[in-house]
């Protein structure tokens, strides 16, 4: 990282991915140009977790290549400071790490369960009938946090 001044650590990385909605992860494609796309994850441990369909380009890219990279922003304000100065007060995490497809029905149901009770806490009620109805066809896949580094600029 080129400012040091701005690194941060494990803690904080974690604690922002913990607060965002979503990531962007990036997947090789074989060829010049990565694949990204946003996700909606949730942290268990050092594992994210995401679902998807079960076919796909993401999916055969994940089985393909599947070392992957995860980058969550939490704030992210541009300003103008003064008569010529102008920045960007932000903060962002970013995971290396290896996706895994998740097989196993308890741990599916458990990662499903965590997403949820983040992005959805007052809908829970219909959580056991969504996963009576879907698990079957729904992928869920884990990034296994190998590097996290986060990074901030505060406003002063």
């Amino acid at each position: 990282m080129r400012r040091s001044d701005r690194a941060r650590g494990r803690e904080f990385s974690l604690a922002l991915i913990d607060r965002c909605t979503h990531g962007v992860m990036a997947l090789s494609t074989g060829e010049a140009a990565p694949y990204c796309l946003p996700l909606s994850f949730v942290r268990t441990g050092d594992e994210l977790y995401f679902h998807c369909a079960r076919e796909g380009r993401k999916i055969d890219l994940m089985r393909r290549f599947p070392r992957v990279c995860v980058t969550f922003v939490g704030e992210d304000r541009p300003a103008f400071e003064s008569p010529a100065e102008y920045t960007t007060y932000f903060q962002s995490a970013i995971v290396t790490g290896t996706a895994g497809e998740v097989n196993d029905p308890g741990e599916k149901t458990e990662a499903l369960r965590a997403l949820c009770r983040k992005v959805t806490p007052e809908h829970m009620a219909g959580f056991e009938a969504a996963i009576e109805k879907s698990l079957d066809v729904t992928a869920v896949w884990k990034v296994h946090i190998e590097e996290i580094t986060g990074k901030e600029k505060p406003e002063k």
